[in-house]
This record gives C-alpha cells, structure tokens and sequence, in this order.
C-alpha cells in the first residue's frame, strides 16, 4: 500500500476532529441539530485551515443515513454508511467540487448548474462546492446569481475562497459567511503532538514549536512540514535537524544579539552577524525570531510577572529584559519588524541585517550625551538657587563682567523683566534685590547665560539652520555661483532638494573651455549628494544658460550661498539692534521709566535676498 502523507490521512472526517474552528464547528453543528439550514455557505480563510475540509463534512452530515440506513439529517455523520465513505473517497454521485482556478469562465459554470434540473440520485441533497471561487469571471459570476439565490430546495451550495474581497456583493449577500481563522501556534503544537504520538515517531517539543510556528496559522502546512521533518531526521524530530531544515536561527543567537545591543558592543554584534553567514542561516529568520523575542522581553518589563518555570528561556529573556531599557526595546523591535523589508532592497542581506541591528546603536550615543549634559547642568543649577547675601564687591570682579553698554543702561534693566526660562529661572531675582554693584555674583549669573538677552537669528525659509553662523571665506568662483543660484531661486527653477544642493554646495572649480564645462561642487552634507538631485540641478542651471557636466562631491565648505545669505542676514540684525538702542528717545525710556527691549523683537526693514 502507497504512503498517505499526513495532511491527507489525518484529514478530519467529522467535527470532532476539527480543531481550531470551534466557532464554525459550534454554528454548523446547531444548525444541522435544529434543522435551520441556509442554502448557500461561504467559507472564507487562508490556506490549510480546513475549507474544503468543513464542506465535505457538511455534505456527510445532509446526507447521512446511519449505519442502519434510518438515520437523517445529523451534526455527528456516522462515517459508514454508503454517503459518507462516497464522500470521503470522493466518487459520491450528489456531491460535486468544481475547482474555480482551473474552471473559472461562464461555460463551467453553465454546465455544473444544468445538473440543478435533476433530483438527487443518490442522497438526500445535492451539494455543489465551489473552490477558490473568487477565480470566477465576472460572466460566471452573473451566470449563477439567479440558481444561487434561488435554489431547489434539495441543492445546497457550498463556496470557499481565500480572498473574499475579490467576491461581488452580489454573491456574498447571497450565502451564509463563516471565517475560519489561522490556528494558533499552541494549537498547532497540541495537534502535531497527538499526531505523531498516533505515528510512532519520537519528537522533541522544541522542535514541534519551531513547526508550529513555521507553519503560519495552517494545519495542512504543520503537517506537511512534519513529513518533510521526519525524512529529514531519519524518522526522529529533533530540534537541531528541524532549525537545520527550516534554517531557523537558534534562540542562543537571538540572545547573544540582543545582548550584545543592550551592552552597545557593534563589534560583538558583527561578529555573530558573520557567524550566522558561515552556517547559511537566514537573516530574515534572524529578525523574526528577535521580534518574538523582544515581544517577550517587552511584556515582561510591563508586567513584571513571574517567568514560567516550564519554560526554558524564560530566564534569559528576562534577564535580557533587565540589561535592555523599555524605550530602546520597543525601538529595537520596530527596527527588526521593519528591517524584513530591507532585507530584500540590499544587494546582500547580511549587510542589511547589520545596518538594521547598528542603527540602534546609531541612535544610543546621542542619548548617552543628552542624559550626561542633563547631569552636568544640575550642580550649576543648585549653587544658584540658594540667596545670596548682599555683600560689598570689590571693583574687580565689576570689571571682569563682559557688558559692553554704559553702567547706567545695565542698571535701568532690571534682571527680572528678562523672561522666564526653565534652565534659567535660578538667575532671575525679584524687584527687592540688591543691586549690581551689591552683589557682583548676580551679574556674573546674569552674563553666564547670554542666550537669553541675545537677538534671535533671522528666519529664512532659503538659510538652513546649520549654515547660520558658519563663517565665509569669499571667492571669485563663489560670486558667481551665489549670483547663478539667486537667479535660480527667484525664477523658481529648483525647489526642495535641489534648492537645498544649490544653497549648501560651494563651487570649488570649473573648466568652461570643456565642452560641455565641468563644475565641480562640494557640499558638506551627504544625504544631498544623490543622482536624482544632482541632474535636475543640472537641467536647473542649462535652464539659465550654463551648458555644463556637474560634478558634487563630500567635503568641508567655506563659501555657499547659503552662509552668505546667514552672513548678510546677521550683519542686517546687528544694524538694526545697534539703531535702535542709539536712538535717543529709546534710550530716554530705558533711562527714565526702567523700559527694556524684548530679546528677539528686533527685525529689519530691508528684505531677505
């Protein structure tokens, strides 16, 4: 006798079989009991859940008659009698299963609903079972609307498909929809277990969860997948022969990676990463069995629960869930759910699996550094807070204070009318405090934090923040590129990226005998140096007249025109604060009624350029 392979032979012949459909199993069964039955069903779900499974037993359960012949319509099908082991073999006459994939078009269709006209032959309904039925044509659709809606009463229809939203509304509003669902791994498990136990084959569990989980929500795939494991270890299923097969990666390599990030050590990282490319192992593997690692660790660190004792790495995870922090967990783990789609843009996975890994890393030192300023700043803060008693300063350290306005206006501006500031207000002192020359410290705190009384920069939607107060060192090659990109810029010929490549980027050379002429710019920021960016910067500038072949390269930049623009800008800021605070009537409100000038308030009247 030939070998039935597993998925076939443990088939469920009844709905005691059935597991993981318990909401199907439960609404079919009560309908049959009660004899409410509809006359059209649609089963919908992945693949391998059980479908064409669920339909055949409900042909079995409308037909049965009972090993003594006497039975009738019943929720528990005998599996005896002539109807049900026709079905199960499939050579009963009244039960029919058209295979819409390959028999999609109108002709199919008409020729299984002329069999409608006829009685049952043999049972007590005819049962048509469409499969993968939303592979019909729109005509084949149409064709079986009318029979569909209103059948002979001894014809049932049966329809199952994977993808419902590719069935008509029409034909949906028509049937009585159940969706079976993908079972659970832990379902999965159970039943691989009782399986093979039926079998007589050995199994480690660790080897039937890496199945379980391997087979995505499907039985028949569990199943498949466990012939494909018994051949693979000899008739044995261990948990080494089964990683090896599905090229799994082992959870001790998911551990040391997650280890070696939580102790933000790149080079431990790499190293494993190469050692997984030795064994062949698979990165997209690598990333799914850290997410359900990290899922792990992140429940654990919420809920603070007990690890399970019958659990073998529940006391890895949850020292892993100690090293790492909640907030670097749950970033780490929308790094490696989104890094499966990387895997697959990157010439080479394993390279994309590091930079997935590195890239929080890449992220650890800046808070590092935020979280050490944070702690440097509190001493400061505390020497501040206590009063300060007012004592004689000698004329010395008077002197030592940068204030470049006469003593008079220091004094007509009071500290407190300087706004509040969340890192400041220990420098602020009410209207009864000493005066300047009482108290020296007071106005060393005040010059400490000129942040706060300097003018705010000028905004400029065309002056990036990063090239406000870098210094220009003017060329000949500059001024003419400064005078092209303002050009550009009016006429509105870049704009996004390339207004911010023309901006940014500093005309190092050119060769104008060349035909077409060589540029070659420099630019300090990488991100802006990409081929799409770089030609229609190109076409911008043939556009104006500048037939050339442009070259951008990385490196450090002293003349762009946006620092010149910065540049310019703060020169017009610093003439305008300088005119207004000579201004006589200014200075006679300061002077006589105590007036001050609100820091960043100040703007001049001539345009940005």
């Amino acid at each position: 006798m030939s070998y039935v392979v597993l998925a076939r032979k443990y088939r469920p012949k009844n709905f005691a079989e059935m597991v993981g459909q318990e909401h199907v199993v439960t609404a079919l069964g009560n309908a049959l009991t009660t004899q409410r039955l509809h006359h059209a069903y649609l089963f919908t779900g992945t693949r391998g859940v059980g479908k064409t499974t669920v339909s055949r037993i409900l042909a079995k359960s409308l037909n049965c008659v009972g090993p003594d012949g006497q039975g009738g319509i019943t929720a528990t099908p005998c599996g005896v009698c002539p109807a049900c082991t026709d079905i199960d073999s499939g050579r009963f006459v009244d039960y029919t299963e058209l295979d819409a994939a390959s028999n999609r078009g109108v002709d199919e269709v008409q020729a299984l609903l002329e069999q409608a006209v006829y009685k049952p032959v043999q049972g007590r309904f005819k049962v048509f079972m469409i499969d993968e039925v939303h592979m019909l044509t729109n005509t084949a659709f149409n064709a079986m609307l009318k029979t569909l809606e209103e059948p002979p009463e001894y014809l049932k229809f049966v329809l199952a498909t994977t993808d419902p939203q590719k069935v008509p509304v029409t034909v949906l509003s028509r049937c009585l929809q159940f969706n079976l669902r993908p079972m659970a791994p832990e379902t999965v498990f159970e039943h691989l277990g009782t399986v093979l136990q039926a079998e007589g084959v050995g199994s480690e569990p660790p080897a039937l969860r890496l199945l379980a989980r391997a087979a995505r929500g499907s039985m028949r795939d569990a199943l498949s997948l466990t012939d494909q494991a018994i051949a693979f270890g000899g008739g044995q299923l261990q948990e080494e022969a089964v990683r090896q097969m599905l090229g799994a990666v082992g959870r001790n390599h998911v551990f040391a990676l997650i280890g070696a990030l939580a102790a933000a050590d790149g080079a431990t990282v790499v190293a494993t990463i190469d050692g997984l490319r030795k064994q062949g192992l698979s990165a997209a593997s690598t990333l799914e069995e850290m997410t359900h690692i990290l899922q792990r660790m992140a429940v654990a660190q919420l809920t603070h629960a007990e690890p399970d004792p019958a659990d073998p790495e529940a006391p890895e995870v949850q020292r892993l869930a100690e090293l790492l922090p909640p907030d670097q967990t749950q970033l780490l783990y929308s790094l490696c759910l989104h890094g499966r789609t990387e895997l697959g843009l990157a010439p080479d996975e394993y390279a994309a699996l590091v930079m997935v890994l590195l890239r929080l890393l890449a992220f650890q030192p800046a808070g590092q550094r935020a979280l050490a300023e944070k702690k440097s700043l509190t001493p400061t803060v505390e020497r501040v807070v206590p009063p300060v008693r007012p004592v004689p300063a000698p004329p010395a350290p008077l002197q030592t204070v940068p204030v470049r306005q006469p003593p008079v206006a220091v004094h007509a501006l009071p500290v407190v009318d300087v706004p509040r500031h969340a890192d400041a207000g220990a420098d602020l002192r009410p209207n009864d405090a000493p005066a300047l020359d009482g108290i020296g410290v007071v106005a060393t705190k005040v010059v400490s934090v000129p942040v706060r009384s300097a003018p705010e920069p000028v905004r400029s939607d065309l002056i990036p923040s990063e090239a406000r107060a870098a210094p220009v060192t003017a060329t000949a090659d500059g001024d003419a590129w400064h005078a092209l990109v303002l050009d550009m810029v009016q006429a509105e010929t870049v704009g996004a990226l390339v207004r911010e490549l023309a901006l940014q980027s500093q005309l190092v050379a050119r060769d104008d005998t060349a035909q077409p002429a060589h540029w070659l710019l420099r630019v300090e920021n990488a991100t802006l140096n990409q081929s799409g960016t770089r030609d229609r910067l190109q076409a911008a500038i043939s556009h104006h007249g500048h037939v050339v072949k442009l070259v951008v390269e990385v490196g450090t930049v002293t003349d762009t025109p946006a620092r010149r623009q910065a540049a310019a800008a703060a020169q017009r800021q610093e003439e305008a604060e300088r005119s207004i605070r000579q201004d006589p009537f200014v200075q006679a409100l300061v002077r006589d009624f105590g007036g001050r000038i609100v820091p960043g308030t100040l703007r001049p009247l001539t345009p940005s350029t």
